[in-house]
């Protein structure tokens, strides 16, 4: 784990470590959610990104007999 610290406007630089495995660039959008006691980081992908990344999920749910 490693450790940043806030500076005075409130900005922290993400270390190039994790830069690098998340293959995050300069500008790229990221949406900060905050759970429980914590502050997360979730990179925004464009739609075309996005295509296939359910791949492999099952599609079959048991339904309600009214939603036949």
């Amino acid at each position: 784990m490693q450790e940043v610290k806030i500076s005075p406007k409130y900005q922290v630089v993400i270390p190039l470590e994790v830069r690098e495995s998340m293959e995050l660039k300069p500008g790229q959008k990221l949406h900060v959610i905050r759970f429980a006691n914590r502050i997360e980081m979730i990179p925004v992908k464009e739609i075309k990104e996005m295509r296939g990344f359910l791949k492999g999920i099952p599609t079959r749910v048991a339904r309600e007999r009214d939603r036949y």
